[in-house]
């Protein structure tokens, strides 16, 4: 349920970033056509985002941990900006999905879609069970 809820978050992530003309980021449904078929792609990509970042992002953040002390967490910046590099990069392979332009522009698209993961990350965590003692 958890992974439904961050997908869905990430949809809407991609989709205000992509209401953004200055972050160059498009989104090319699959098949093209109407609202439906958006909202389709938006969960797909918002599904291929939490998989790279559980997977790739997991591997290259431990590999980087000795930058995140040197750079005092800013290199985080940089790795978010590559995962969603990464996620456009797999998806315009295929025809659809997210293409994105400059990877500077990339980074910023990427704090942007980290403040509203945050967000609704609080908003929506699930409260934990108290014991009765």
């Amino acid at each position: 349920m958890r992974f439904v809820v961050k997908v869905v978050i990430n949809a809407f992530a991609f989709w205000v970033a992509a209401l953004i003309p200055a972050l160059d980021i498009t989104v090319t449904p699959f098949p093209p056509g109407g609202d439906l078929q958006m909202v389709l792609t938006l969960l797909l990509v918002g599904a291929l985002f939490a998989v790279v970042n559980t997977i790739v992002g997991t591997i290259v953040k431990i590999i980087a941990f000795p930058l995140y002390i040197l750079t005092f967490g800013l290199i985080g910046f940089v790795i978010n900006g590559f995962l969603l590099w990464l996620t456009a990069w797999i998806t315009t392979g295929f025809g659809w999905g997210v293409s994105v332009g400059n990877f500077w522009w990339v980074i910023v698209a990427a704090i942007v879609i980290s403040i509203i993961n945050a967000i609704f990350g609080f908003i929506l965590r699930p409260l934990k069970k108290r014991s009765r003692a």
